[in-house]
């Protein structure tokens, strides 16, 4: 169970680092059309998408929908974990 644990832990933390480092090439616009901008967008985009769907940008230019993606990810992880627990005890 430990391990199991240990390992979606990682993997959030892996995904969470793509979206912030994704977030911060859109600084930069041309280090995202270099190899590792490209395959970051392919895939942080999927995720992000149906939050910039919802959540509209502020003052027309700042866009919190990635903080709350990175929220949302972080509760689907604590009930992961949760019915980890209740599964395996």
């Amino acid at each position: 169970m430990d391990q199991i644990t240990s390992i979606i832990d990682i993997l959030f933390k892996i995904y969470y680092y793509m979206i912030f480092i994704y977030i911060l090439m859109s600084w930069l616009p041309n280090l995202r059309e270099n190899f590792i901008g490209e395959l970051l967008g392919k895939l942080v985009e999927p995720y992000l998408t149906p939050f910039r769907k919802i959540i509209p940008p502020l003052f027309g230019t700042i866009d919190i929908s990635p903080i709350i993606a990175i929220v949302v990810l972080q509760f689907a992880v604590g009930g992961l974990h949760s019915i980890l627990a209740l599964v395996f005890g």
